[in-house]
This record gives C-alpha cells, sequence and structure tokens, in this order.
C-alpha cells in the first residue's frame, strides 16, 4: 500500500511532498521558536511519561483506505486495545493522550482510531468479519446507509446477535446505497463509539468519477475521562447525560498534529484541483465546519445525491451526529494556507489553549517551501 501524505485519499507520494518543501528546510528549522513562545517546539514523536503507563499496548496509527473490492470483497476486522496520541507534542496546550481506546484494524494492517475506511464500489458486497479473539468484551458493527437483512443489522438487542470475546462473526453488507456512510460498535453503543469503535463506510457508485484530490475526514468530540476511566486513571460514573466533551479531533487529532502530513489530515492542493472532501461526523454534537476563502457545495447526504438545483456556494456545513456531507470546490484561491474548522470556539481548543482541536488547513502544494509552512511542520512534530 502506498504511503500518501495529507488527509487519508489522494495526498501526495514521499518523494513528491520531499520535492515541494524542500525537504532540508524543514529539517534547518528544528528548535527554532514558533507561535509566540520563547519555548523551542518539542518536534520528536517519543511518547512523554504518561504515554508509557500501558507499555504493553500498542500506538495506534492513522486510518487508512481498504479497497475491499480488491481484497475480493473481505476484510476482517480484528478488536485490539491501545494507546492513542492525540496530540503528544508540548505545543498548543499539548501532550493530549488516550491511555486505552478500543481500536479496529483492518486485516494486517495496524490498529486505527478513527477506524479503517472501508470502500468498495455499488452493486458489490462485503464479507466483514469481526474478529473479537482477542477481545475482552462483546462487539459488533453496524453499518448505516446500506440495506441489508435483519441479521446483518449489527445491533444486539433486536437481532440477538452479538460477537463475545474469544469469537468472530461475519457480516454480509451489500454495497447498494452508494455515497458515504458510518459504521460503529453497537453494544453499549454510547460507551463503544467513545472509546474509538467507529469509521467511514465508502459505497462508489457505478461510473464513479473521482475528484483531482479526494479526502476523508472523520470529526469527533470527546470526553476525555472514558479512556482514562478504562485505563484505570479516572474515577467516575460514566452517564452519557453528564458527558462534558473536552478534546476534539479531525481523523483522530488536534491541532497541531492534524497539521502533521503523515499523523494528520492537511488537504494538500495544487492550484485548480477539483477537490472532493467526505465529512463525517463520528460523535455525539454538531459541528459547523468551514472552509477559509473558499466557496464549496454540498454534493451529497448520508448517500443521498443533492440534485444541482438544490445546490448553492457555501462556506459553512453543520455536521450533526452520524451524519456524512460530501462538499466539493476548486482550489482557485490565492496560493496559500487556509484554515478548516468546526466554528464553535471551544471545539478550536485544545483546554484552555487556542487555536488547537478540530481544526486543519488547506495547503497548496506550490507554498510548502515556504517559512511558514515549515513553522507550521514544526509546531505539528513533523521534520524530514
Amino acid at each position: 500500500m502506498t504511503t500518501r501524505f495529507g488527509a487519508p485519499g489522494t495526498g501526495l507520494s514521499r518523494r513528491e511532498f520531499l520535492a515541494a518543501t524542500g525537504a532540508t528546510g524543514i529539517a534547518s528549522l528544528a528548535g527554532c521558536s514558533v507561535g509566540g513562545t520563547n519555548e523551542p517546539a518539542v518536534t520528536s514523536d517519543t511518547p512523554t511519561q504518561a504515554q508509557t503507563d500501558s507499555p504493553d499496548l500498542p500506538y495506534t496509527s492513522p486510518p487508512t483506505v481498504v479497497n475491499v473490492d480488491e481484497q475480493g470483497g473481505e476484510v476482517t476486522m480484528r478488536t485490539q486495545q491501545a494507546r492513542h496520541a492525540v496530540h503528544p507534542l508540548d505545543t498548543m496546550g499539548g501532550p493530549v493522550e488516550f491511555p486505552r481506546v478500543w481500536a479496529f484494524q483492518a486485516d494486517d494492517n495496524d490498529p486505527s482510531v478513527p477506524g479503517p475506511i472501508l470502500r468498495t464500489t455499488e452493486g458489490n458486497a462485503m464479507e466483514v468479519t469481526l474478529d473479537n479473539t482477542d477481545g475482552r468484551r462483546p462487539h459488533t458493527i453496524h453499518f448505516h446507509g446500506v440495506r441489508k437483512t435483519w441479521e446483518n443489522d449489527g445491533v444486539p438487542t433486536t437481532t440477538g446477535i452479538q460477537v463475545p470475546p474469544g469469537e468472530t462473526h461475519t457480516y454480509e453488507i451489500p454495497a447498494n446505497v452508494p455515497g458515504t456512510h458510518f459504521y460503529h460498535c453497537h453494544f453499549q453503543t454510547h460507551r463503544h463509539i467513545d472509546m474509538g469503535m467507529y469509521g467511514i463506510y465508502r459505497v462508489d457508485p457505478e461510473g464513479y468519477e473521482p475528484a483531482d484530490r479526494e479526502y476523508f475526514m472523520t470529526i469527533k468530540d470527546w470526553d476525555s475521562r472514558v479512556p482514562r476511566k478504562w485505563a484505570g486513571e479516572a474515577d467516575f460514573t460514566y452517564n452519557s447525560a453528564s458527558r462534558n466533551p473536552d478534546v476534539f479531533t479531525v481523523n483522530g487529532k488536534s491541532a497541531p498534529r492534524t497539521l502533521h502530513p503523515e499523523e494528520g489530515s492537511p488537504i494538500i492542493v495544487d492550484e485548480g484541483d477539483s477537490v472532493r472532501i467526505h465529512l463525517v461526523n463520528g460523535g455525539y454534537m454538531s459541528h459547523p465546519m468551514h472552509i477559509h476563502n473558499h466557496r464549496f457545495q454540498r454534493v451529497e447526504k448520508d448517500g443521498g445525491t443533492i440534485p444541482e438545483a438544490a445546490r448553492h456556494d457555501m462556506d459553512v456545513t453543520n455536521v450533526a451526529p452520524a451524519e456524512r456531507h460530501t462538499i466539493e470546490f476548486t482550489a482557485d484561491a490565492d496560493p496559500g494556507i487556509y484554515l478548516m474548522h468546526c466554528h464553535k470556539v471551544n471545539h478550536v481548543m485544545n483546554g484552555t489553549f487556542y487555536p488547537g482541536g478540530m481544526l486543519t488547513g488547506v495547503v497548496y502544494r506550490s507554498v510548502m517551501d515556504t517559512d511558514i509552512f515549515n513553522q507550521l511542520m514544526e509546531y505539528a512534530g513533523y521534520t524530514a
């Protein structure tokens, strides 16, 4: 699988990225102060002491796109306990660490939060095997959007089917509703989504025409007490009515880690590109996502194509819990670096530190050799 720089999708190859940045320019700035602080930004990926409290657990990796068609329509989703570095550096209110999450792991890939992006084509079907062999509690997988048989709905209370620890179960999921969808564990849903068991399911319609750049983004609000509780670091009784969201992420990361080209989700474009972004809300709050200096149109919602007559130019789309919005725009702004973020101000903070949280950026390749881009990469923790 080719590693792409940027958000999951059609980003740059490593060679293209290094050529655009001039590579050595980033390295030469290591140790410089940025962002108005007198202390140097930490650029090492070495976990902090807080991150080593669960030494037997692996760290999550960024979500990958799994083309299920290329695998004969089959994918195995393993359950895996892991640690999740939301923002591992001492910048912008960091570090932020979830000492324990429950992750999905597709086939031989790394566990990730969000889970892997499962992609197929209209008219095909997927056999999704939930492998809970090494699990400690029951799980299921419920797929939004597609129409399936009752027994494949993934809801234990209405189907009688759950996957206990030590067992496996295969779901038959037809790709009969094209569009971008959402999947998650539906066993004690309120807890299991808040522990990281959610992801994107994409069904390309027949004759699908990809954009020049296509990216996937899952946004989510978190109550950090939940993953800390399951790691034995927080003592409270979980009650969804008293949930207190204090961490806000794009593809599992908070700014500035969102801008890291490998660990984060920058939207990398060339001038004139057609850009398509599939936005999915995996949390429990609405998020008005705003893009700077570009106008987009919402072309799909929840697996439904929006008629052209109903489309209009926008720069904010409010994504409710479990909603899926696909937006398209042309990269026709003055080449630069432009933010994309939730417009609820406390959702773009890391604790009391602003900016952070649910924020990423549109980055034109032609400005990747500038000092300001190098400083942002240092802030995000990337060195060539």
